[in-house]
């Protein structure tokens, strides 16, 4: 006589855990847990993020008020000597694209067309890329209130330098993009769509520091800022995974462990 069979024994029958494994798990019980889990490291990964920027800031701030730091005084002059209108034509373009008037859209077109086609699980990675990024750096420029570079060449903006937005959102949104390109068309699609984002990016950094908006620390810290964030965000997504994939199989088999 088995376990099971014994009188008085509560413990779930063969055939009961037969049709237990045929009975699905909740869907909201498995997207719950999956945002338990992810909730919490997208939470730390935020506060990192933030220390790591309130760090690296700080120690640039305070190197550049010195006159130590020389490639802040040195990027944007460097850079300058080459203009030339075609130049000029090339990085205004460029500044063009890391604006949010072209990554705002674009993002809205790409998260809608993912939803479309049932890719939600790509869907939020983009949306939390790009919204933690716009976050973060809203919340950093006053923080700091990095003046801008005045320079006689360049037109001073009204906001605040430090980090550079553009060059923050741009490598976040278009990284993430190539990121769903990966996982969408597989890997030779995503290491093109991800050299690309990377080579558009950097470019829109180059031509923040070439146009006198923005010192080389500023673009620096708006590219590492980005990375961290992206990391984060996949790491979230990944644990989320995780976590719905544990409960399917958990619940799917009938027994839950203690």
């Amino acid at each position: 006589m088995t376990s099971g069979d014994r009188p008085g024994d509560h413990g779930p029958s063969a055939p009961a855990q037969a049709v237990a494994a045929r009975i699905p798990a909740p869907h909201g019980a498995s997207e719950s847990a999956g945002v338990k889990l992810a909730a919490p490291i997208l939470g730390a990964g935020f506060v990192v993020v933030f220390a790591c920027l309130f760090v690296f800031g700080t120690l640039a701030e305070g190197v550049r008020s010195q006159e130590v730091f020389a490639l802040d005084q040195f990027a944007t002059p460097f850079l300058h000597r080459f203009t030339s209108p075609a130049l000029d034509a090339v990085m205004e373009t460029a500044t063009f694209i890391g604006s949010n008037v072209v990554v705002v859209p674009a993002f809205v077109v790409a998260f809608t067309a993912l939803l479309v086609v049932r890719r939600r699980r790509e869907a939020v990675l983009l949306a939390m890329a790009l919204g933690g990024s716009l976050v973060l750096n809203g919340v950093m420029k006053p923080l700091f209130h990095r003046p801008r570079p005045q320079l006689p060449w360049a037109h001073v903006l009204p906001d605040y330098s430090f980090p550079s937005g553009h060059s923050m959102n741009s490598m976040a949104f278009f990284v993430a993009l190539a990121v769903v390109a990966w996982l969408a068309w597989g890997r030779r699609a995503g290491v093109a769509a991800m050299m690309a984002a990377i080579g558009v990016s950097l470019l829109i950094g180059v031509s923040r520091i070439y146009l006198g908006y923005h010192y080389l620390t500023d673009v620096v810290g708006g590219f590492s800022a980005a990375l961290l964030w992206l990391a984060v965000t996949a790491g979230a997504i990944a644990a989320g995974d995780r976590a719905r994939s544990r409960w399917w199989r958990r619940d799917g088999r009938g027994v839950r462990p203690e």
